[in-house]
């Protein structure tokens, strides 16, 4: 049987981590909740920014559930695979600056 891990069904149980601790639960969607509330960023630009980090901590749930909530705040397809793009360059730009402690490391180490 070739079960994906991933179910997307299982999204929807988010809600309930929760359960097994209920303070801590608690704490933490206040604190979600209160992060997506409009301030100096607007909701539709802070569910851009939650898609690309989703991408780059490579989430699935959290890829389903920010293209969806982008949808419904009317993002589109070009302003979703933008911002993918945007986490694409920094995790590469970030891969990429580690070669130079590399290149410090085999300077020093072959003279």
């Amino acid at each position: 049987m070739n079960t994906p891990y991933y179910q997307s069904q299982d999204l929807k149980k988010f809600k309930n981590i929760s359960d097994w601790s209920p303070e801590l639960g608690k704490k933490f969607f206040d604190y979600y909740n209160s992060v997506f509330e409009e301030s100096a960023l607007s909701a539709r630009e802070k569910s851009l920014i939650a898609l690309a980090v989703a991408h780059t901590v490579q989430c699935p749930y959290c890829i389903d559930a920010y293209t969806q909530d982008g949808l419904e705040r009317g993002v589109d397809k070009e302003e979703m695979m933008e911002a993918v793009h945007v986490a694409a360059a920094i995790r590469g730009g970030a891969s990429l600056v580690h070669g130079v402690q590399m290149m410090e490391v085999y300077e020093k180490r072959s003279m």
